[in-house]
């Protein structure tokens, strides 16, 4: 794991300012303590932070292949490049290293930029071919690693992080107000576009080239596999090959030449993980847990069997509402845009925690989206059911009349009324994204500002065009459309938790190569009436503990709605509710204030809506006005 930037003049008389890209790298520096490098030649500089795992004496970067008409940076492993390099080494490649880096270099000067069809792995990389004055980033099919890059009428800027972009100016810090609506409906931003106006992302299985010559052009190489027609599948037979399939994910992902363990949750997918790598390694595993002292938001018992059960070497963190408030700020410093989910923050501590003893963490990130895990899957499932045999047998008329009743009901009975087949309309936007969304489109007309909600767009227009191409029933086209989005996200989170830790994470169930078998299981295998990922569990039994092979999903659970009531309103009343947070004008202060004093009095839960406003304004007060993130919240009382 590493961290990249660049910088390309589009005047090949220009040279780039060396000082410039130093800044870009050593802003990354938490991404890799290990080492540093850039390269400069002319209009075009590669600058690297490395964290090392693979040839940790060898292996620095920016690196050549062996004439130098090639040089690369690159974030990431290829999990296969002991398998391609004695294939490459037969057709006349020498190897300086043992890093899987120059496996990639040999093989584009083989393949070309459909090199990356051969690797498997996680990565993220930018390569500058001097023969052909061209420019290559890529990233991996899942988009387990971050780039990101920024087009001027000078310069192309390209980096792991988006504030590496900043650094190198001239780009200003401006909020890109269009992503607003998706974010406050979904949390992340689908598509290219990122928080900041004119930086983009680039999306998972995709290369970007550039060149004088030719300008940009983009590929996408790699689709998710479409399942075939539902057909009879024994359970028993798809668990058996879907075990041997996640045990090569989990050996290939064990490589390293640095220290490794896991991160447990408690729940079935770290748990299964666990199990299998415990059979690989020589000696105890090495896990880590995090959990709150409020009993419904600690896992730590399940961690503590899931660890006792493979004989783990076991670690774990508690963190206090004091400690979370406080690394908060620059958590999103870290993340670059407003944390999503308030996971994001004991993910941190945990990675804090691992990276005292291990360079590397294995991860369950994946298993929930490939195997429908997700409570809201089979939500939509039963109301998509109902609510065709409803919309079948009753009148329009008596439909219009029952929702109006039911979204009319007191108290728990509207909530969760209103979020059935009889009060929300079909189809996939009213019954699964509308219905999941943290601000729905009619939360959101009175919420924001008259200027934001005039331009607002479609928040599901991605997640659903996404959903609407893939082939197959409703439940595994949720499935493709949260792959490519809500998943995205979460790696993210991944990815810049623990960088700011400086460990790498590893995410076994997404091996493209399972990812790809996975994708092929019928629905019918996934979810069988009330129970999620029954293909997963039958394949895992005998390995994890009854007690977690059959329990529910919690998923780090944080206690923010009771937090933000009853233990730190002063977070509410600073970042969501102060003249300084309302000047901006993106909100109505009224609906604000209403928000907050329904979630106060416990009239509403509100805690996740709360959360993203309060994140919306720490991301603006950082990046926007340049506040210090460590000298930004409130005194919060250690209770």
């Amino acid at each position: 794991m590493c961290g990249i930037a660049g910088i390309v003049r589009l005047d090949p008389r220009d040279t780039v300012d060396g000082e410039r890209l130093r800044r870009m790298r050593e802003v990354l520096r938490h991404r890799g303590p290990d080492g540093a490098g850039q390269w400069i030649e002319g209009p075009v500089g590669l600058a690297h932070r490395r964290l090392a795992i693979l040839d940790v004496d060898g292996g620095a970067q920016p690196m050549s292949n062996e004439d130098g008409t090639l040089v690369i940076v690159h974030n990431g492993e290829t999990y296969n490049h002991p398998a391609l390099r004695p294939e490459l080494e037969a057709r006349g490649h020498r190897y300086a290293t043992r890093s899987d880096t120059e496996t990639i270099l040999h093989l584009y000067e083989e393949e070309g930029e459909r090199c990356v069809e051969r690797l498997r792995g996680m990565f993220a990389f930018a390569l500058w071919d001097r023969r052909e004055g061209r420019l290559v980033l890529a990233r991996d099919r899942l988009g387990i690693k971050p780039l990101y890059y920024a087009c001027t009428d000078r310069e192309i800027l390209f980096a792991s992080e988006i504030k590496a972009i900043l650094e190198a100016g001239p780009l200003r810090s401006e909020l890109n107000e269009a992503v607003l609506p998706e974010f406050l409906a979904t949390r992340y931003v689908a598509g290219e576009e990122t928080f900041f106006r004119g930086v983009r992302k680039l999306l998972p299985g995709r290369v970007l080239r550039w060149s004088a010559a030719h300008g940009f052009r983009q590929r996408r190489y790699w689709h998710l596999p479409a399942a075939p027609p539902e057909a009879p599948a024994r359970l028993e037979d798809q668990a058996a090959i879907l075990r041997g399939r996640l045990e090569e994910s989990v050996r290939l992902h064990l490589m390293s030449d640095v220290p490794l363990g896991l991160f447990l949750s408690g729940g079935l997918d770290s748990t299964g993980i666990a199990a299998l790598a415990a059979r690989m390694v020589d000696g105890p595993i090495r896990t880590f847990a995090v959990g709150f002292a409020e009993k419904e938001a600690n896992e730590l018992a399940y961690a503590r069997l899931a660890a006792r059960a493979v004989r783990a070497e076991h670690r774990e963190v508690v963190v206090t509402t004091r400690d979370f408030f406080r690394a908060l700020p620059r958590l999103v410093w870290h993340e670059d845009e407003p944390i999503a989910f308030p996971s994001s923050v004991p993910l941190y501590f945990v990675s804090r925690l691992a990276a005292q003893h291990v360079k590397v963490v294995l991860t369950g990130e994946g298993a929930d989206e490939l195997f429908l895990g997700y409570n809201r899957y089979r939500v939509t499932s039963w109301n998509e059911r109902l609510g065709a045999a409803f919309d079948a047998f009753v009148p329009a008329g008596l439909r219009r009349v029952a929702a109006r009743v039911v979204r009319g009901l007191p108290g728990a009975a509207g909530r969760y009324g209103g979020r059935t087949f009889v009060a929300l309309p079909s189809g996939p936007r009213g019954l699964f994204f509308e219905n999941f969304a943290v601000f729905s489109q009619v939360c959101q007309r009175t919420l924001l500002a008259d200027g934001v909600r005039d331009d607002a767009r479609d928040p599901y227009a991605e997640a659903l065009r996404l959903y609407r191409e893939a082939p197959g029933p409703p439940l595994l086209r949720m499935s493709h459309a949260d792959l490519q989005t809500y998943l995205v996200e979460l790696l993210m989170k991944q990815d810049q938790m623990s960088m700011a830790a400086s460990i790498e994470s590893r995410v076994p169930y997404l091996d493209h190569e399972f990812v790809e078998h996975a994708a092929s299981l019928p629905a019918g295998l996934k979810l069988r009436g009330f129970r999620t990922k029954a293909v997963l569990r039958r394949a895992l039994r005998g390995l994890v503990p009854r007690e977690i092979l059959g329990r529910r999903k919690m998923g780090f659970p944080v206690p923010m709605g009771r937090w933000l009531r009853d233990r730190v309103p002063e977070i509410v009343d600073e970042f969501v509710l102060s003249p300084r947070a309302q000047r901006r004008g993106l909100f109505e202060p009224a609906a604000l204030a209403r928000l907050a004093a329904a979630h106060r009095r416990g009239a509403a839960e509100h805690g996740d809506r709360l959360w993203l406003l309060v994140n919306l304004e720490i991301w603006q007060r950082i990046f926007l006005d340049g506040e210090d993130p460590d000298r930004m919240m409130p005194a919060v009382a250690g209770r």
